[in-house]
């Protein structure tokens, strides 16, 4: 795998992840009580040996810094080569540090592009949770003929998705935008391995016409131009997280022996930054039921079916049913939450109830980072 290149592309989220993402990018926020979504991007790029990646950002994306630093965690931290981070005004002409489109932010970073010494290029989204066999992908890749391909998955998540048609020569034949619910071919993913030359010659085209969009402007254009697109399938567990509903839905699924072990496989490990800390305390009244919970909590209270992530405290007399609770977070004696996603450092005050309800739009229950109820 040393002719790849991985590019991530960790700039935007999408705003019904409300305020999960006032202070930070979709591809930073924790998940599933100890990792960061960016986690199963780069981990997939490591477990294929694709050491090489750059990292496209564009605004709040400090907690993207602080967590991804050097690479260490991925091994990625190298003399040459290695993780480069890559923030907005890389390139003359981009100011706004508002990208449109996948074209307009790859054109932002477009001198880096070019100088990748590696033939081949593996773009992936920052902000989606699955364990992406790359190697299979890049062998499919080589052998197929096609210069493009894209990774798709067979799953259909609850929100709009791209689609691709399959023809019987193993080439796309037809692409859906924007499809909602179940349809013919497969779901994109929005990753790509693609030849640097296809990659820079879309990137010219696009930037010479004012076009911004990779699917509805380079791909489409690529495609009806007569180009050759094969199709990677990923049959393992796949969510997007691009809204409060699917973020939620994502936390829960692992819950599920059965789907953490499809996500987690022993054989693709998932990495993400070291946190030295000492181990949770439970206490003599402590109730905890098919729960992932972090270390460095202290658990006096009643825990079910949730999620929480490091330093936690839990109260004697509180209770947490079908809850996410992010780090350094305290709930009080005798508070109850169920259905409700509580970000990083928030106080939930002694005796307070809160309650959401899954089944509703724009629900669960979100409480904004550091905010005391």
């Amino acid at each position: 795998m040393n002719d790849f290149h991985g590019i991530i592309f960790a700039y935007s989220a999408s705003p019904e992840l409300r305020e999960l993402v006032s202070h930070r990018t979709a591809a930073s926020m924790p998940i599933f009580g100890r990792y960061r979504v960016i986690d199963f991007a780069l981990s997939s790029l490591m477990n294929a040996g694709i050491r090489d990646v750059g990292v496209i950002m564009q605004r709040d994306y400090q907690s993207l810094m602080d967590h991804i630093r050097s690479g260490k965690s991925w091994d990625m931290s190298r003399k040459d080569g290695g993780i480069r981070l890559l923030p907005p005004f890389g390139m003359p002409g981009y100011h706004s540090g508002n990208y449109f489109g996948t074209m307009e932010a790859l054109n932002a970073v477009g001198e880096y592009i070019r100088d990748i010494p590696q033939k081949t290029v593996v773009l992936l989204l920052g902000s989606m949770c699955a364990n992406l066999d790359l190697r299979s992908a890049a062998r499919m890749h080589q052998h197929s003929g096609a210069p493009i391909t894209a990774i798709c998955s067979t799953a259909t998540p609850n929100t709009p998705q791209h689609r691709y048609i399959v023809g019987p020569d193993g080439y796309v034949k037809e692409a859906l935008f924007y499809v909602e619910g179940e349809s013919r071919g497969f779901t994109s993913m929005e990753g790509y391995i693609i030849d640097k030359e296809l990659l820079v010659k879309m990137m010219d085209e696009c930037a010479a016409k004012n076009l911004y969009r990779f699917h509805r402007d380079a791909i489409v254009s690529y495609l009806a131009s007569g180009g050759k697109m094969g199709v990677y399938v990923h049959e393992g567990y796949y969510m997007p997280i691009r809204s409060v509903d699917l973020y939620y839905r994502a936390n829960r699924d692992m819950l599920d022996p059965d789907k953490r072990h499809d996500l987690f496989c022993p054989e693709r490990p998932v990495r993400t930054r070291h946190h030295a800390l000492v181990s949770t305390y439970y206490g003599e009244k402590a109730v905890s039921s098919n729960s992932l919970i972090g270390d460095n909590c202290r658990i006096l209270g009643a825990v079910e079916d949730s999620i929480l992530s490091s330093e936690v405290v839990v109260e004697e007399g509180a209770c947490l049913k079908d809850c996410i609770v992010m780090r350094c977070t305290t709930i009080e004696k005798g508070a109850h939450l169920e259905n409700v996603i509580v970000d990083k450092g928030c106080v939930i005050s002694a005796g307070t109830a809160l309650k959401g309800n899954e089944k509703l739009p724009l629900l669960p229950l979100v409480v904004p980072k550091g905010t005391r109820i």
